[in-house]
């Protein structure tokens, strides 16, 4: 059975791009460089699909640009996650996932990104770094605070356990 890719078209050239990584419109409440997105279902969405059934891969076949951001978001996801306790309440889980997403992060193409051999991301371009810099940020913002909502929707005292059961799972056998 093979993974599940990303659904959003990309046209590398005429949709924005840094290396081989898309920059996707997102519907963001943060301040970045995304564009809105024309529907309600955007990238993040995707990634909060997509996290459970991709995470049992170790394998991934890229398709397109997209699915390089969806390998982004589902590990973030489970990097979210393994921060997380059984017993946390919604209040101290959001100070932990936005300290996580505005943590110092590496981007891919910089040295110590553990998916190097999957972007390429051209480090001579500043604009383009930061661009991706920006980027990155206002996506792990976002989606963190969409996976508080999808975690904590049946109780706002302790996170859904069917999710907190993936902390264990690595997809791609990597993580951030």
């Amino acid at each position: 059975m093979p993974a599940y890719h990303s659904t959003f078209p990309v046209d590398p050239q005429n949709d924005r791009m840094v290396g081989n990584f898309a920059i996707l419109p997102l519907n963001s409440k943060y301040r970045g460089p995304a564009y809105p997105a024309n529907s309600d279902y955007d990238i993040i969405d995707e990634c909060l699909d997509l996290f459970r059934a991709n995470s049992f891969f170790k394998n991934f076949e890229i398709k397109s640009p997209a699915d390089r951001v969806l390998i982004y978001g589902i590990l973030f996801i489970n990097d979210c996650l393994s921060n997380l306790k059984p017993n946390t309440s919604y209040n101290e889980a959001m100070k932990v996932l936005t300290n996580v997403a505005l943590d110092n992060f590496t981007i891919p193409g910089t040295p110590g990104f553990p998916l190097n051999t999957v972007y390429s991301v051209p480090v001579e371009d500043r604009n383009g770094m930061d661009l991706l810099k920006t980027y990155i940020q206002q996506f792990r913002q976002e989606l963190a605070m969409r996976l508080l909502e999808r975690i904590y929707r049946d109780s706002k005292e302790s996170p859904s356990k069917y999710w907190l059961a993936f902390t264990r799972r690595r997809f791609m056998n990597k993580s951030l």
